[in-house]
């Protein structure tokens, strides 16, 4: 059973996504919180394994609700819930820990995915919404961007090549076929990048890569 908590300020909207998630057999929501401050003392006291996080709310906000969470229990998962439009926090949020972002206009369909793909490990990360916030706010001039040998760290080139094409949002069937390898290949790569970039899942190395300058932001 993925144990879910859900945070956002609008009453209704936690509602909706209740209805939705308590609908499968696999899914239990297992607490609410309206704001940031109750988010973190509700993560300490219910422990979830996924927290739908709202990043625009009064008080304290889904960025540092997302980081106090994280304190409180490191293996809770949190997925921000965003209108994308205007939301620069978005990327904050990647940086300091969650595992990735779904629209509010997202369906049922997609909202419990994303609820199990993050429960299993895995990392929300869509090619069209995730690149762009990171690319966006990363760094706004690409000629700055010189990767340093810190950054690159123990990588191989093959790992280096595993990472790129990860920041361009491919899965990794999709980056099998583009290297002509297995994917059990490619998930050991993927492995190996996680454990020697010190990252936890797919969204925080894609992170790291575009902090270091591993991965170039389009101009």
């Amino acid at each position: 059973m993925i144990r879910v908590a859900l945070v956002d300020d609008q009453a209704m909207v936690r509602v909706g996504l209740r209805m939705i998630l308590e609908a499968e057999d696999d899914v239990a929501v297992v607490a609410e919180a309206s704001d940031g401050a109750e988010a973190a003392a509700m993560a300490r006291e219910h422990t979830p394994d996924v927290v739908l996080m709202d990043i625009r709310m009064p008080g304290m906000d889904g960025l540092a609700a997302t980081s106090t969470v994280l304190e409180a229990n490191p293996e809770t998962r949190v997925v921000i819930l965003t209108t994308f439009d205007d939301d620069e926090y978005v990327y904050e949020a990647l940086r300091v820990g969650a595992s990735g972002f779904l629209l509010k206009s997202a369906d049922g369909d997609t909202l419990v995915n994303a609820v199990r793909v993050v429960a299993a490990g895995e990392a929300l990360l869509a090619p069209q919404v995730t690149r762009r916030v990171i690319e966006r706010f990363a760094h706004t001039d690409p000629a700055e961007h010189v990767p340093s040998p810190e950054a690159i760290g123990d990588l191989s080139d093959r790992e280096v090549e595993v990472l790129r094409l990860i920041a361009r949002g491919m899965s990794n069937q999709e980056i099998a076929q583009e290297l002509w390898v297995s994917s059990t290949t490619v998930k050991t790569h993927v492995s190996h990048i996680l454990t020697k970039l010190g990252v936890r899942d797919r969204v925080q190395a894609v992170v790291e890569a575009y902090e270091s300058g591993i991965v170039v932001p389009r101009g």
